[in-house]
């Protein structure tokens, strides 16, 4: 077991390599981690499985040491994953899926955003391909929006949409391109609203924000929200977007609309 700086020059990062594993975790929440946080038997073992979480890969809900976390490995959607279930190809630790996430979902987080705390990556190397994993810490008292639109009434969901999107319109003010916005990546509070983004695997944080790209998140959000309800998505959108562009941070976006 071997452990370093984080060559980004995080002090708060360290990386480790054990059995196989190499890791990068956050030594203020974890003062120690090991090989054993990735694999489901030390946490059956543990009893620490506390429940999972629904979407394209495996994401499950573990009481560590130092927390409630979420673990999720990283799968493949569409066509690929239908051949390559978790396999990715291999070039650079920095290039890694579970390394950028860690890095963008802390800057996000120090910089105040309301996401998830991010705790670990890990990546497990064979030859050309590798695996990951990240463990963030479980926002607690939250519930997908998607499960909300399916079961609140009408005065209640407007309410948590124009949340929705006036959480998310600063996101893409500071250059946010989230790749994979759907209802289960906007997580709520029903009591306060409040309202969290997650799941930032493949995306990109530039220096300006870009309003092409917000429109295209936008768009998948659209299309999600007609696969749920193709009657009320219209709807929805219209109450997502009067909190989107009333969120105090206007967008050449918003001016669009």
């Amino acid at each position: 077991m071997t452990a370093e700086e984080d060559k980004d020059g995080m002090s708060n990062f360290r990386q480790l390599d054990d059995q196989g594993r190499t890791i990068l975790y956050d030594t203020d929440c974890i003062p120690q981690i090991s090989s054993d946080w990735f694999e489901m038997a030390f946490w059956q073992k543990n009893l620490a499985l506390i429940g999972g979480a629904p979407g394209r890969g495996t994401s499950v809900f573990i009481q560590t040491p130092v927390g409630e976390a979420v673990w999720r490995h990283y799968h493949r959607g569409g066509l690929p994953g239908k051949f390559v279930r978790d396999c990715y190809f291999w070039n650079g630790l920095n290039n890694t899926r579970a390394w950028q996430e860690m890095h963008l979902t802390r800057e996000l987080y120090d910089r105040g955003f309301p996401v998830p705390q991010p705790l670990a990556a890990a990546i497990q190397r064979q030859g050309w391909f590798y695996r990951a994993d990240l463990i963030t810490a479980r926002i607690p008292d939250v519930v997908p929006l998607a499960d909300l639109l399916l079961q609140a009434d009408s005065t209640k969901l407007q309410s948590v949409l124009q949340q929705a999107g006036k959480m998310l319109q600063p996101f893409h003010a500071a250059g946010l391109n989230h790749v994979d916005l759907n209802p289960r990546n906007l997580l709520v509070n029903p009591e306060t609203e409040q309202v969290w983004l997650i799941d930032f695997d493949r995306c990109q944080l530039s220096q300006e924000p870009e309003s092409r790209l917000a429109t295209q998140n936008i768009g998948r959000l659209q299309r999600a929200f007609i696969k749920l309800n193709p009657t009320q998505a219209k709807l929805w959108l219209q109450w997502f977007m009067e909190g989107y562009c009333n969120s105090g941070t206007a967008t050449p976006f918003c001016k669009k609309n």
